[in-house]
């Protein structure tokens, strides 16, 4: 979308994370995850906007720290919180044990006291930690904030939907944590060396940034990883694969970046990527909120690694403090869901720009997608947390220019 002095924001709010469970930030921990890029004007500056999904069970303790310091400061020890314990007065705390509580209570003092050391927000993993939350909602605590329930996959889609949860409250938050100029901000297909050198928000290590924060509900689908394992192995998808890297590679090479795989994120990611904008498209049909309110959070690696994900969240958030109105947590039930999966596979099998879409290869271009384009798979750039890169029909459905390397290869 453009404003008055001409610029192009990408991924203004792309939704690549899921609601937070912080409200006092040090960008330190923090992830990039936006950029703004200049149609004109090269002497501007680039906001840098993170945004920050915490949910998991410490970041829940943590934030209950922060919503009760009143009351949590005057715990001390193990005693003082069991007798609170024993007569009913913990509260939201009483999941938690006695040493967790007095650790996170320690953690807040140290915060306060300037003593308390974060990693490189570089260096955290916050999809794998959001992975472990959605994969295991019955272990997840329920708070105000989130809010996780399992339901049935779709019938249709059960050998490949190992598992469906309703995020039915979930919390967002985005920060603010420097600018760049000319160049915008690190995008995926990039790496740390790569990325323009970012001025921070002030002369000194900043304790605080500013940030905004919205309260929405989402659907994850969680994949079957032997399901995945077989279709990666087809020499049909590794030729795929190839083709789209070859683009990727060349798309570097236009940047005057190293020649190499780096920022590649496989066939897995590309898959559920597609999916997802797929899914997008028919949810906002049905659930009343518009594409570009409707966004996603793709979680996907190599079935070899030491943890592998394959799962998408595709959810909605709002600035008002009830959030929103269960609209698109409906969408997850297993009928409705199974429904909307069958609608857009099936749609996805043509586009009315066929065969230029679906004979499109990336390395005639030097492009980041393959058969994918406006008309049929290209989504509001506030949905989509990779700026609507690494989509590709073929991998998900027989398409007119490719066929037998489908995940879902008997669209019904």
């Amino acid at each position: 979308m453009t404003n008055g002095v001409g610029w192009v924001v990408r991924h203004v709010d792309d939704g690549e994370s899921i609601p937070v469970e912080h409200t006092v930030f040090d960008q330190r921990v923090l992830q990039p995850r936006h950029d703004v890029v200049p149609v004109v004007p090269a002497h501007q500056h680039h906001g840098e906007v993170l945004d920050l999904a915490g949910l998991y069970e410490r970041e829940c303790l943590e934030q209950l720290v922060e919503d009760n310091w009143g009351t949590a400061q005057a715990w001390t020890s193990s005693d003082v919180v069991q007798a609170f314990r024993l007569t009913g007065n913990l509260g939201s705390f009483t999941p938690f044990e006695n040493q967790e509580i007095l650790d996170a209570i320690q953690a807040k003092r140290a915060r306060d006291d300037g003593t308390h050391d974060e990693a490189d927000g570089h260096a955290i993993d916050l999809k794998g930690p959001e992975w472990t939350a959605f994969s295991n909602p019955d272990d997840q605590p329920t708070t105000p904030d989130f809010s996780l329930r399992p339901t049935a996959s779709p019938p249709r889609y059960a050998s490949i939907v190992r598992e469906v949860v309703l995020a039915e409250s979930l919390r967002e938050v985005s920060a603010l944590i420097g600018f760049t100029r000319v160049e915008p901000p690190a995008e995926r297909g990039t790496d740390d060396d790569d990325a323009p050198a970012r001025a921070p928000l002030s002369d000194t290590d900043p304790t605080w940034v500013p940030a905004s924060e919205m309260r929405g509900e989402g659907v994850f689908l969680r994949f079957d990883a032997d399901r995945i394992a077989s279709w990666l192995a087809k020499d049909d998808v590794r030729q795929r694969t190839a083709l789209l890297l070859e683009g990727h590679v060349r798309w570097r090479a236009a940047r005057r970046m190293s020649e190499d795989s780096t920022g590649f994120p496989g066939a897995v990611y590309v898959a559920l990527h597609t999916l997802a904008h797929s899914l997008i498209r028919e949810f906002s049909v049905d659930c009343g909120y518009g594409a570009a309110s409707i966004r996603e959070r793709v979680y996907a690696s190599a079935p070899d690694g030491p943890t592998f994900m394959a799962g998408i969240m595709l959810y909605t958030a709002a600035p008002d403090s009830e959030g929103t109105l269960g609209g698109l947590v409906q969408l997850g039930s297993p009928e409705n869901l199974d429904r909307l999966m069958g609608q857009a596979l099936e749609r996805a099998q043509l586009c009315s720009s066929d065969p230029l879409c679906s004979e499109h290869l990336p390395r005639a271009d030097r492009s980041l997608h393959g058969a994918a384009c406006h008309a049929c798979l290209f989504a509001p750039e506030t949905s989509c947390e990779a700026g609507n890169r690494y989509l590709d029909r073929a991998l998900v459905v027989p398409t007119i220019g490719a066929q037998g390397l489908a995940l879902f290869d008997n669209v019904s």
